[in-house]
Order: C-alpha cells, then structure tokens, then sequence
C-alpha cells in the first residue's frame, strides 16, 4: 500500500459517517518516456519562454489567459485563480444509488482504492460494503479534491472498496454523432449463430496479467541493446507487408474455420483413383520434351521504290 493516502475524510451515508482513505489504484510510471537530446553534444534540450517580436521572458512576467475570440484574451492571476478553487472538503456524502450497468463505461475516468482508515470504522465499512455487494448498486456523490470538485461512485471489490471518478456529461461526445451512418438492417441469423458461438468458446475469467503491451516490452529490449553497444536488426522482408492479407475472405467460411467446423484450413484429402484411371495412367505415353524454336530469319530490308 502506498505510504501516503491521495485524500483523507469520511464517506456519509444518512447519519453514518465511515473514516476512509484513498490510494490511486493506477500508476504512470508504467509507460517509457523520452527526452530530446542534441545529438552533437549529448545533452538534454531545454526550452525557453519566448514571446513572437520580443524574445525570452521572465517568469514573473506571464500569466494566464483564456482564449474567448482569436487572439483575444481574457487575463487571470494566481490569486484570482485560487480565489475560486473549491475547498477540500473532507466528506464524501453518497446523495444517489443505482445499478452498475446503468452508468456507461465511457463515463468512469480514474480509479482509487477506498480503505477505512483505523480500526474503529472496520465494521461500519464492511457493513456498507456488503450492502453495496447485495443490492448490486454504487453509491454516487460529489467530492472536492484539489481545488477541483468530481462526480464519483463508490462500489464493492474485494474486501474493499473502488472509488472511481466520473466524467461530466458535457465532457462526452454523444455517440449518434459517430454511430449514424451504421445500417439497422438485422445480421444474417447462421452469421450470428457462428459468431456467438465463437463467443462462446473462447469466453473466459479476466485476468489482467494475461496481456502485456508488447511495443513497450520492444522498447525496453531496444533500450537495453543500445546501452550494451549493439543494433537491432529489422527483417527488411517485412517492409510493404499488408496485414490484412492479400485476398478478401468470406465471413461464413473465416466463422467455421475459427470453430474448427467445415472451412478448414486443413486441404482435402484426395481421392484414391479408380481402377480405369490407374490403368490409363500406366497406358499413358511420356509427355514429350518441349523444343524452343527458333526465331525466323530476319529478312533484308526492302529497298523503296523511287
């Protein structure tokens, strides 16, 4: 567990307040960062603070600006900035409960592990818990964290709790704008049997150690060849490649093939052959040699008629 909490308080429900902490559930540290360097001398780039007609500027100098028309700017300073950040209020009161299912996925943004902070609030955490586990449901609120305030919901995971925050709906693209140009005419029923059943089979329990991201696991190889001295060497015979394939294959042969079923990848056995075709391929005469002929003579020019 992390050493120190991302938020302290209390969660509220009704007259019951639960003493909890908060971790980040997630870490950045995970993802390969790059610096620009100049090559001639090795050294980091560094970037200066410059304005177009004047040149370098000091940082007392710069201030914040919302852009309301182009290149018109409405001029903020820190202190008025702070001015309107909301305290960190230190309760996290559930106002709403609904089903899991009710709450689109686009909508959950960051999660973070929900623990009770001591002893003593042990048991009212774990009766809340439980609860949410029975009736299926999160629990919804508002929490100020860090000048800023976030929808949230809270749910049951294990012998804790996830507190996860959510995206504003006006932070969400509407999908009918994406999704109208997609036909509602109804699948093919054999097509969806077979693509169901594909489903079927390969169904299983998530277990998020069973993936790794492969390009970051390259970079980390790469990284570590160059500081051994040594090259990594890339198949040329890959360049152009199309990974789609080259010819277009039909879906209901690829749904079999995937189940195994009749579009086997496997090619047919052959026939053995008839008595009358053994007999004729014994009859048969040797395929005579092919001769390249020779190109005709080329004939003199005819002279022209004067």
């Amino acid at each position: 567990m992390a050493a120190r909490p991302y938020w302290k308080g209390q969660i509220r429900l009704a007259l019951v307040s639960i003493p909890v902490e908060i971790y980040s559930a997630t870490k950045s540290g995970a993802t390969i960062a790059f610096n620009q360097i100049h090559e001639p001398s090795g050294q980091r780039i560094k970037y200066e603070k410059v304005v177009p007609g004047i040149g370098p500027v000091d940082v007392d100098e710069i201030v914040k600006g919302f852009e309301y028309a182009k290149g018109e700017y409405v001029l903020l300073d820190e202190k008025e900035i702070e001015g309107v950040k909301l305290e960190s209020k230190k309760t996290l009161e559930l106002t709403q409960f609904v089903d899991a299912h009710d709450v689109d996925m686009i909508y959950f943004e960051k999660p973070y592990y929900v623990v009770p902070a001591d002893d003593l609030a042990e048991e009212a955490f774990i009766v809340l818990r439980e609860a949410l586990r029975r009736t299926r449901k999160i629990g919804l609120g508002q929490l100020a964290m860090r000048g800023r305030e976030y929808v949230v919901s809270i749910k049951a995971c294990g012998r804790g709790m996830v507190m996860e925050t959510l995206r504003y709906a006006d932070e969400v693209n509407k999908a009918t704008s994406y999704f109208r140009e997609i036909g509602d005419a109804d699948p093919d029923e054999e097509l969806l049997d077979l693509a169901t059943t594909l489903i079927d089979k390969k169904t299983g329990k998530f277990d998020a150690s069973d993936f790794h991201d492969r390009y970051a696991d390259a970079l980390k190889e790469l990284i570590e060849r160059k500081k051994k001295g040594k090259t990594l060497n890339i198949d040329a015979d890959d360049k152009g490649a199309d990974p789609r394939g080259s010819n277009v294959v039909d879906l209901m042969a690829a749904l079999k093939s995937s189940l195994g079923g009749s579009a086997s990848s496997k090619p047919a056995a052959k026939k053995p052959a008839s008595k009358t075709e053994q007999q004729a391929g014994k009859t048969a005469k040797p395929a005579a040699k092919k001769t390249v002929a020779k190109p005709p003579a080329k004939s003199p020019p005819r002279k022209r008629a004067s």
